[in-house]
Formats: C-alpha cells, sequence, structure tokens
C-alpha cells in the first residue's frame, strides 16, 4: 500500500497530506474519510502505523501542519482555529465527504476547533490524550508531564519525538502560546457530533480525571483507556484503529435509530 503524498497552499499556508486507502480507491468516493492531526512538534509519523491499519478499509488523511513534519513554518503564530480550518479546507479540497477528525494532544484542539466551525462536514471526533488540563495549564506542568511521558513511551517512539522536535523546533516555540490558551473544555460541550476520548492508562498529560470530565461534558461523549502513554495510538495501531472504527458504526447507526439526537452521558470503557 502505497501513500499518495501532496504538498500545496490553503489560504497562503503550506500543508502536506499523506493519503492511504484500500487497493485502487485514494480517489473515489469512499466515505467517511478518516483523518488524523498529530500533536504540536510532531508529524504525520504519529500515526503512521495506525493509518496503515484504518486504511485497510477507509480511505485516511494523515495531515503534517504548517512547520511540522518538514513543511515549511510560516514565521507566525497559527490560532487553534485556524489550524481547524486549514484541515478541513485542504482535505475537502481532495474530494472528501463526510470526516472522521482524530487528533492526537494539540491535534485534538485542531480536531475539536473544525468539528466546532464546520459541522455540516464532521461527523464525528476522536481525541487521543487530549490538552490542555485545566489544572495543568503552564508551560512548566505541561513540560514536566512530558517529560514523564518518555519513561512510558517505547524507545520508537521516543526517537520520533525527538526528530519530529528538532524539525519543527521554531514552529513548536510559536504554538505553545495558542495551545496553553485553548480552552478545550470550553468548546467539547457546544459540539453536535459525537465525541471519543481515547487515552492510555500511564499518560501523565492526558491524565484520567481531566479525559473523563471531557467526554463527560460532550453531548454524546464516551471514554475508553489503553495500555500506554501519550502516544497510545502508536504502541496499540491494532487495539486503536478497531476502536475508531467501532465508534464510527456504532454512532452511525444510533444517528440513524434517532435521527442523529443527542443520546447524552457519557460511558467508559476499557478496550484492553
Amino acid at each position: 500500500m502505497r501513500a499518495r503524498v501532496e504538498s500545496f497552499e490553503i489560504g497562503g499556508l503550506p500543508v502536506r497530506l499523506r493519503t492511504l486507502a484500500p487497493a485502487g480507491r485514494l480517489r473515489d468516493g469512499l466515505a467517511p474519510t478518516v483523518v488524523l492531526v498529530h500533536g504540536i512538534g510532531m508529524s504525520h509519523r504519529s500515526f503512521a502505523r495506525t493509518q496503515r491499519i484504518i486504511a485497510r478499509t477507509h480511505r485516511t488523511v494523515a495531515v503534517d501542519l504548517p512547520g511540522f513534519g518538514g513543511v515549511e513554518p510560516v514565521g507566525r503564530t497559527l490560532d487553534i482555529e485556524e489550524l481547524g480550518d486549514l484541515v478541513v479546507e485542504a482535505v475537502r479540497s481532495r474530494g472528501a465527504g463526510d470526516l472522521v477528525l482524530v487528533g492526537q494532544s494539540m491535534g485534538s484542539q485542531v480536531v475539536v476547533a473544525a468539528a466546532h466551525r464546520h459541522p455540516d462536514v464532521v461527523a464525528s471526533v476522536v481525541l487521543v490524550g487530549p490538552v490542555v488540563d485545566p489544572a495543568r495549564r503552564t508551560l512548566v506542568q505541561q513540560a514536566l508531564d512530558l517529560g514523564r511521558d518518555t519513561v512510558v513511551e517505547y524507545p520508537r517512539m521516543n526517537a520520533v519525538v525527538l526528530t519530529d522536535y528538532v524539525r519543527g523546533m521554531r514552529q513548536y516555540v510559536r504554538q505553545l502560546g495558542p495551545m496553553l490558551r485553548y480552552r478545550t473544555e470550553d468548546v467539547v460541550p457546544a459540539l453536535v457530533q459525537p465525541v471519543l476520548v481515547v487515552r492510555g492508562d500511564r499518560d501523565p498529560i492526558g491524565r484520567r480525571d481531566w479525559a473523563a470530565a471531557l467526554a463527560a461534558s460532550a453531548r454524546r461523549g464516551a471514554l475508553v483507556e489503553l495500555p500506554g502513554g501519550h502516544h497510545v495510538q502508536d504502541r496499540l495501531p491494532v487495539a486503536f484503529a478497531r476502536l475508531v472504527d467501532e465508534f464510527r458504526r456504532v454512532q452511525t447507526t444510533e444517528d440513524a435509530l434517532t435521527g442523529g439526537a443527542p443520546a447524552g452521558g457519557a460511558t467508559t470503557g476499557d478496550a484492553r
């Protein structure tokens, strides 16, 4: 399975899309498209293992945001809402229909903003290791938690984090402020889409109380924990891919039965 890689600009902002889909279906109307959005300083590589699994049955697009993953930095700070618009417009410009948005770490903020601003095209949202916990909204606390996570992650993932950070350091510094300021907890309750929150059971950044509260605040929310740290989607790609697919199928069935009316309440699970 070979990815189609495209680099282009949307509204003057550079972006790279890495599309993988079942054989022969890169350009057809396969729906929904699963969009994978990395965290601050990272790239599509944080979703590489997961994307290969999901792409067996769905068209998938992994996004490299401006200044990250080798994409040219823009020389200025980008608001989370601006990044959300960029993701939707870039993927839609390549023929995608309904979108399932999957964001990890700062990417969770980006997909929340995208879902809030584009409810007509975003069908559901998956937040992996969401940030920023209101109880830990300082640079020092986030840096300490990031350091703690290196003890939990596999060496391979730590190597990906380190090399991606080095490449994206200029934009990383610019995006720290918007990431720390964005109040995910204020936007999730306003989403009309179902929200799945996924965390690693040893994630020191997306802590359990915060993740559970975020899921509970959604109109249709659920929390699932998997064994691992902040990059649990990389550690357990098969389990994570299955979880995303099951969530999509359940929500599609519920929408068909209820007409998309909010079901209310959050559920908690453990997909070990």
